[in-house]
């Protein structure tokens, strides 16, 4: 008997005995009939697409600083004072008009020795006048308290400028007095000349420990999924979950950058919550060095105005360190600020500028995005800091509160007090923790008992990473934080 097979009507599917891509046996799981699991995987591309480029924030201290070991809980400096004797907010009243008063504190001490010659000078007007140091409280047994100086004029007979073209320093409480030296009779001894002892200024810091973790468990390590990575360290190829500890690394080693610029010490009424912090970059420059705020919006005025908001920087780096060399990182907004500044200036004013600090290679600068110029006696090397433009940190805000850091290069003399001697440090350097024992630098470690690690009964792999260090800010006196607000 005849078996009849049925033509098979149009649109109807006729399976095959092996996996045979045909017209007659595809299912179409777009059109609303099919409900159960999908017949042909979905076209998938292995390559990650880089969105954001790259997207690490670290290198701004190895640009700018070394790391060194170090084995105790705290780090201590002492950096030098000023050499010269200088008083500021001075007293002068009308009732005692050849005497003044130091505001003497804490930190505030009288040397000022009979027989010295000093000025005076009127900070808001300009006006100065030199007198003769008759008494001093400094001196044992002078009958003066100990912030008291009492003075002769040179020029006129006392501080009140009764006659005519004298100068007025009666009363006053803003009186600047620095000494410039001093005079004796023939004849005469220095008996009452107070001997100045040199001072210095300590400053500390503390490490604290960073930690972060990767972890994932046995039965996902088992549904291997490959993707084709090109990651920010320098990895290429195929990886599966292990693609997830490699990112994790990356913002770890990032963290121990952030924690050096960001960190705070420890203060006010949560202290008992809180950890004890650290001492970063901008709390080192805010309570130490000199902030500038607002230079992006005094920018925006007239030319003049721009240029003058910059060259005010310069004198006030005059009265600090001078550093020649100085390295600017900025964010996006006083970057354009800065060219805009210059291009006011002259359209060639970077020509001419000193890399020195690049081994006097301008193809170094450029390569190391640094652009150079060079006003007054100072050079600046001016670069975008990705820090301050990523949006997922500083960036991405209508009104940062930071549009930047002057950081001086070179190096600082300072007194190491376990040394014991004066050596030479870069003014930003990292100390991390490290002994023949251990070395916290950048610990790595696995735990569990998934890929290779066998320590536990833990059903997955954790990887561990661990660093304790601190950043040391030297001579921040020479660093400027520039404010947006």
């Amino acid at each position: 008997m005849a078996v009849l097979t049925p033509a098979p009507a149009f649109g109807s599917l006729v399976p095959t005995p092996i996996q045979q891509t045909l017209a007659g046996n595809y299912i179409n799981f777009t059109d609303g009939t099919a409900d159960f699991a999908q017949q042909y995987l979905p076209e998938i591309y292995e390559q990650e697409v880089e969105r954001y480029g790259n997207r690490t924030l670290s290198g701004f201290l190895r640009m700018v600083g070394a790391e060194m070991p170090m084995t105790s809980d705290q780090v201590i400096w002492s950096e030098q004072n000023r050499l010269h004797i200088s008083y500021e907010n001075v007293v002068s009243t009308a009732a005692a008009p050849l005497r003044l008063t130091i505001p003497v504190a804490a930190g505030i001490v009288n040397v000022v020795s009979p027989g010295s010659t000093v000025v005076l000078m009127n900070p808001a007007t300009g006006t100065e006048l030199k007198c003769f140091v008759t008494a001093s409280g400094a001196t044992i047994g002078g009958g003066l308290a100990a912030g008291v100086v009492d003075v002769l004029p040179y020029t006129q007979a006392n501080l009140l400028g009764a006659g005519a073209g004298e100068v007025v320093m009666a009363p006053l409480a803003t009186i600047k007095m620095f000494v410039y030296g001093s005079e004796y009779g023939k004849g005469t001894t220095d008996a009452n000349r107070i001997s100045v002892t040199p001072s210095f200024t300590q400053y500390n810091n503390s490490p604290i420990i960073i930690k972060d973790k990767f972890a994932i468990n046995g039965s996902d390590t088992a549904q291997i999924g490959w993707v084709e990575v090109s990651t920010e360290d320098g990895a290429g190829g195929f990886l599966w979950y292990l693609k997830a500890e490699s990112e994790t690394r990356l913002r770890f080693e990032d963290y121990l950058e952030m924690t050096c610029i960001e960190g705070e010490l420890r203060s006010g009424t949560a202290a008992g919550a809180v950890p004890k912090g650290t001492e970063g970059l901008f709390a080192a420059v805010r309570t130490r060095g000199n902030v500038v705020t607002g230079f992006s919006a005094a920018a925006q005025d007239a030319a003049g105005d721009r240029l003058g908001t910059f060259d005010n920087i310069l004198r006030n780096l005059d009265t600090q360190g001078a550093i020649e060399e100085n390295m600017l990182f900025l964010n996006r907004n006083m970057s354009l600020d800065i060219d805009n500044m210059l291009g006011e200036v002259n359209s060639a004013y970077a020509l001419g500028t000193s890399y020195g600090v690049f081994e006097n290679s301008e193809d170094m600068a450029l390569n190391l995005g640094f652009s150079g110029f060079r006003r007054g006696s100072y050079d600046f090397y001016k670069t975008d800091w990705k820090y301050l433009n990523d949006a997922s940190t500083r960036g991405g805000v209508a009104t940062p509160s930071i549009d930047g850091v002057l950081v001086p290069a070179g190096t600082s003399t300072v007194y190491d007090q376990t040394l014991g001697t004066n050596i030479r440090r870069p003014f930003l350097h990292v100390r991390y923790r490290a002994s023949q024992a251990d070395d916290r630098r950048m610990k790595s470690w696995l735990t569990g008992s998934v890929g290779g690690a066998y320590t536990s009964d833990l059903d997955a792999m954790e990887v561990h990473f661990l660093s304790e260090r601190c950043l040391v800010t030297q001579a921040a006196n020479n660093f400027v934080l520039f404010d947006a607000a």
